[in-house]
């Protein structure tokens, strides 16, 4: 008895030099637990997931095909429909079709009406509201027609020596 317990206690100690290695491709191992086995669901009690298969008991989400939107609630009023909604939608807001001033310089005939623009193709639609911007210079005077100024456009088609005329409609 005395001689096993003798061996059993005396245990070989490793160099350090053996134990540290580089690390590399040929050496490197998969972690413990890193491959877990399939739940096998439905195989009777002894597996673990019997019985009712993992899906706890009776109601709506044991059955197959159970179908429910997101957010619902069992019936009760969902929580996107008890919260106060925010924010409106401006049913006055009005959109302007803008119109800079460097695209007025191509322009040779006055005075430039919101009909001429869509003629030469820089609005869509001349019955819409336009705005002229003060992006770019003008060269020549030009009497221009809108229904909206930017303050720069204004004081550059006067500074040309033309009229900025707002159309109330």
């Amino acid at each position: 008895m005395k001689k096993q317990a003798l061996k059993k206690t005396a245990k070989k100690v490793k160099s350090p030099a053996h134990t540290e290695t580089a690390l590399g491709l040929h050496n490197l191992k998969i972690p413990h637990g890193a491959h877990k086995r399939k739940k096998m669901k439905g195989r009777g009690s002894s597996s673990g997931h019997g019985k009712t298969s993992t899906r706890g008991s009776k109601g709506q989400t044991s059955r197959s095909g159970r179908h429910f939107y997101m957010g619902f609630e069992g019936g009760q009023m969902p929580l996107i429909r008890r919260i106060p909604k925010r924010g409106f939608t401006n049913i006055f807001k009005k959109e302007f079709q803008l119109v800079n001033i460097e695209n007025l310089t191509k322009i040779k005939e006055s005075p430039v009406t919101p009909e001429v623009l869509e003629a030469k193709g820089l609005i869509k639609h001349k019955e819409r509201p336009v705005k002229i911007l003060g992006d770019g210079d003008l060269k020549h005077a030009l009497t221009v027609q809108a229904h909206a100024f930017s303050k720069k456009a204004s004081e550059k088609i006067l500074a040309a020596g033309g009229k900025a005329e707002i159309i109330n409609a």
